[in-house]
């Protein structure tokens, strides 16, 4: 569980004999100062912060769910109720009072899945510890799923995006290797579309994300898709609302992302939501075409592809692989 991964660094973070212990999810997009939070959590003389947002109450069911009063002080915590009783969910951001947190940590130690909104929290809560919540009102997406990381990625490329990477006096900054700048030939065509740098891009891409040192072949067409780096599209291919991890090479006069919407028959949860799925260091040959909630992993040739086809829902991987 989340907490358990903790417990595991009890012995690190006891090292440091700090005052607070910041927690964070490693699977969320938003911008937060947290020296704002903490200054909150002082302020309220608390023993545990949740940073908390308002949720459109049909969807409140879907996050662990708190109930604070006037003050901002937790009443009631709910993990994923059935019956909400508030709006106001919780964004996986914890601050703690580190002796709060070594306690619970210590005690819970033999819970299997030992997870936070589950058992650390109610604990505390349980034990009369002051918890507070701190609303928070920007930006915020989980992107556990691979529905989520597709629109976070395609809510980057609007005009104006929500989650702003170039705002004046808070950039979003990451390493950049050195590689050449991008090559856009003459016939190329892009709208609506982030280019990494080293990207070589001979066709057609429209609102999608590239990554660096991506190769899109003449006569290609991308509509809606996240290519990894490293990757290779040969020509004449139709990729459409795909996920193409890195160093995947795409052969010739492939079709992606056709055919009914089937769900898939082997994980119906995960490969959804129209996408092809497609992992890293995969080859398709040429002249194949690859239905909707599908995913790809390995080394495949054609004959992986009855009738040249891989119908929507299907998965395809290769032994030794996993998705």
């Amino acid at each position: 569980g989340t907490a358990n991964a903790i417990y595991q660094n009890l012995e690190y973070m006891e090292s440091y004999n700090p005052d607070y212990v910041l927690i964070l999810s490693g699977d969320h997009i938003y911008k937060m100062d947290y020296e704002v939070m903490l200054d909150f959590h002082k302020e309220h003389n608390a023993d545990v912060t949740i940073a908390a947002m308002p949720v459109p109450m049909e969807e409140a069911s879907r996050f662990g769910i708190v109930v604070s009063d006037d003050e901002s002080r937790i009443q009631k915590f709910e993990e994923k109720p059935a019956k909400p009783s508030s709006n106001l969910a919780s964004m996986g951001i914890y601050i703690f009072s580190w002796p709060v947190l070594k306690d619970a940590l210590i005690k819970l130690s033999g819970q299997p899945g030992c997870d936070f909104g589950k058992h650390i929290i109610p604990y505390c809560h349980s034990n009369g510890k002051r918890l507070f919540a701190y609303e928070y009102n920007g930006y915020w997406k989980d992107v556990g799923t691979l529905g989520s990381y597709w629109e976070a990625n395609m809510e980057l490329i609007d005009i104006i995006p929500e989650f702003n990477l170039y705002e004046e006096f808070w950039r979003i900054y990451t390493k950049s290797d050195i590689i050449p700048p991008q090559y856009i030939a003459s016939e190329a065509v892009i709208e609506r579309s982030i280019i990494g740098d080293g990207t070589e891009i001979y066709g057609e891409v429209h609102n999608s994300v590239i990554g660096s040192g991506v190769t899109i072949g003449r006569g290609t067409v991308i509509r809606d898709s996240i290519i990894m780096k490293g990757t290779v599209i040969q020509e004449n291919c139709v990729v459409d609302k795909v996920i193409l991890a890195e160093n995947v090479t795409v052969g010739s006069n492939v079709v992606m992302g056709i055919g009914a919407d089937v769900p898939n028959k082997v994980k119906p949860d995960i490969y959804a939501f129209g996408l092809v799925t497609v992992g890293e260091n995969t080859v398709i040959p040429a002249d194949v075409q690859i239905g909707k909630n599908t995913a790809i992993s390995g080394v495949t040739v054609k004959e992986d592809y009855p009738n040249g086809m891989l119908e929507s829902g299907e998965t395809l991987i290769k032994a030794g692989e996993r998705l």
